[in-house]
């Protein structure tokens, strides 16, 4: 069986990561979304490790092991992917393969487009390139959605901290559940006077891929640092679009692939599939891109062998 060792890297950006790693080769960095850390990509590090990858989880800014500054601006998107990009260096290679999911696949997509010298392939999971806005994006949501709208009630501090590290075992089992492609579909919009828990249902049972011994592994890494650094990257959204101007309709270069459920919420939302037709003109280099059906937002848990998979085709063909 396959062995994934941590330990602690400083990053070129001056902050220490907690990284899980294994293997041995060409350098590929695995980066999670909210509310996950570097076991989201247990299954995927060995699957890479096997075929011949240096596979690396980091715990990104804020999360778990990792945790981060108090200041909420720390949390920028230039922040994170120079977390990410300095990690490569440090990590002894000269250039990655850059995959996240979620929130991952955001700061993926940026490092690859602020430093294709750096980034030599790069996969986004769940959650396709959005070009930069006309306007700032807290604005555009609550103009479409309402101040229910869970990244717009995020921009609250210290309600969501508090209401997800309550009980971190609950806040994992109906999080896990009412976004994955088992559940009914879920909109995450909150009513008044109510919290983003209460429209996430209890499952009667897990699906096949969870565990209860999965979901206290992700209560325990966050027990001491809890989820205000996590929620802090939602509330540098406006933040992040004022600091990206210079980078408004610049083409992201590196081969590029995308891979997501067909029963995800960020895939069945408004707009979605247009942005992923529109990423053949903003990632000229992207393959075709993955749907796995029946397979909601937790993607490379939901589908472990299927995207193990389709990494595995992808780096093959760099």
């Amino acid at each position: 069986m396959t062995e994934i060792t941590h330990r602690v890297v400083r990053s070129a950006s001056g902050l220490d990561l907690h990284v899980a790693e294994a293997g041995e080769g060409p350098l590929v960095l695995l980066l999670h979304g909210f509310p996950e850390c570097w076991y989201s990509w247990r299954h995927q590090l060995a699957a890479l490790a096997d075929a011949g990858y240096h596979a690396v989880a980091p715990d990104q800014r804020g999360y778990a092991r990792t945790g981060g500054p108090a200041d909420v601006a720390a949390y920028s998107l230039l922040h994170l992917a120079g977390d990410a990009l300095g990690l490569i260096g440090a990590l002894g290679a000269e250039t990655a393969v850059v995959a996240g999911h979620d929130w991952g696949a955001p700061v993926a997509w940026a490092a690859a487009q602020y430093r294709p010298d750096l980034v030599r392939g790069v996969v986004g999971l769940s959650v396709p390139h959005y070009p930069r806005p006309s306007r700032p994006p807290v604005e555009s949501l609550r103009a479409l959605a309402g101040d229910g709208f869970y990244m717009v009630r995020f921009q609250e501090p210290g309600v969501p901290d508090a209401e997800f590290a309550k009980d971190r075992e609950a806040t994992f089992r109906r999080v896990l559940w009412a976004l994955s492609g088992d559940a009914e579909p879920f909109v995450p919009i909150i009513p008044e006077g109510k919290g983003f828990l209460d429209v996430c249902p209890e499952p009667e049972t897990l699906p096949s891929w969870l565990t209860e011994d999965d979901i206290r592994v992700f209560a325990d890494e966050y027990a001491e640092t809890g989820f205000t650094g996590p929620l802090n990257w939602y509330r540098n959204l406006d933040r992040n679009w004022e600091l990206t101007a210079a980078w408004q309709d610049a083409p992201i270069t590196p081969p590029a692939l995308f891979v997501a459920g067909e029963r995800d919420m960020v895939v069945t939302a408004p707009g979605a599939l247009q942005a992923i037709e529109r990423m053949r003109r903003d990632v000229p280099a992207l393959r075709e891109p993955v749907l796995l059906p029946g397979c909601g937002h937790w993607t490379q848990q939901e589908r472990p062998a299927e995207v193990s998979a389709a990494l595995i085709d992808f780096l093959g063909s760099l």
